[in-house]
């Protein structure tokens, strides 16, 4: 698993792992039992801190999502297939809303919205590989 951290991007860096974490386990790319890297791993792939890293895998832990196995680390637990793909919508609409709260608070209407969503979808159906 790669996680790929933006600190421009105004989610603090120990979200966007807990974030990407929950995405690959909702998609499948992490599957239940499988081990995840260590934080050390982790840190130095995302090129991060490890106590930000320390960090997102105890939210993560306390959310059930991940636990521990004794001397072998971090795995995906039984339940974090379910959670995970429910709070991945939950997750999206958050990160929407605030875009949306913008858009109105600027005086773009609905219209515009719809647009320029449309238009970045089929940029990034592009962009994706067969």
């Amino acid at each position: 698993m790669i996680c790929h951290v933006d600190a421009s991007n105004g989610i603090p860096i120990y979200e966007q792992i807990v974030r990407q974490v929950k995405f690959a386990i909702a998609n499948g790319s992490l599957l239940v039992g499988e081990h995840i890297p260590s934080v050390r791993e982790m840190a130095t792939t995302a090129a991060v801190n490890v106590n930000t890293v320390a960090r997102a895998y105890r939210d993560l832990q306390s959310e059930g999502i991940l636990i521990s196995i004794r001397g072998t680390g971090l795995a995906v637990a039984i339940c974090a297939v379910e959670k995970c793909r429910g709070d991945r919508l939950e997750m999206i609409r958050e990160r929407l809303r605030h875009i949306l709260r913008e858009a109105v608070q600027n005086g773009i209407t609905s219209k515009e919205v719809q647009e320029l969503v449309r238009s970045e979808w089929a940029t990034l159906q592009q962009e994706q590989p067969p």
